[in-house]
């Protein structure tokens, strides 16, 4: 009985920490694919005066991802993938709408496109936060965060898009 226990609690730690590593998975993907910009392009753009400082992002990702995947993981303890596909495949969907925004941003360096893309990817949060709000409430609440996030990402991307025609 206790080893079944011990088992089934590892099997959650692992499933748990693979939704984490795949939404880092997923940044990665973009990051690789969207490096090129990040230099002098973004320095010399024009951005507004509420846009934060370089060292801002990498610890809010690092917690907006985690909670990501926790998210996702608690809903899929709920039924597991074939469950809870629909839900997961928005979560894989914003997933993958997240992934892309770095490569048009910096990679085309097109603040045009990121914003159609960043947008799409707000509503796909919002829609997936709905869904694992109706799942399992401290998912939901995991995601809120993200959804804050992208809200303020959104505003920024529409300003440097204005500010650099």
């Amino acid at each position: 009985m206790a080893t079944e226990a011990r088992r089934r609690g590892l099997r959650a730690a692992v499933a748990a920490a693979a939704f984490v590593a795949v939404c880092f998975a997923a940044a990665g993907v973009g990051q690789l694919a969207g490096r090129a910009g990040i230099g002098p392009w973004y320095r010399e753009l024009v951005k507004p005066s509420f846009t934060p400082p370089s060292w801002v992002f990498g610890p809010a990702w690092t917690i907006l991802y985690i909670c990501m995947g926790l998210a996702a993981w608690r809903v899929w303890l709920g039924g597991g993938l074939r469950g809870r596909a629909g839900p997961l495949g928005l979560f894989a969907l914003q997933l993958a709408l997240n992934a892309a925004w770095t490569p048009l941003f910096f990679g085309l360096q097109s603040p045009a496109l990121a914003l159609i893309d960043i947008v799409a990817l707000w509503v796909a949060i919002v829609a997936t936060a709905w869904w694992f709000f109706r799942l399992d409430r401290p998912a939901g609440w995991l995601m809120v965060p993200y959804a804050a996030w992208t809200t303020f990402a959104v505003v920024l991307n529409l300003a440097i898009w204005r500010l650099n025609p």
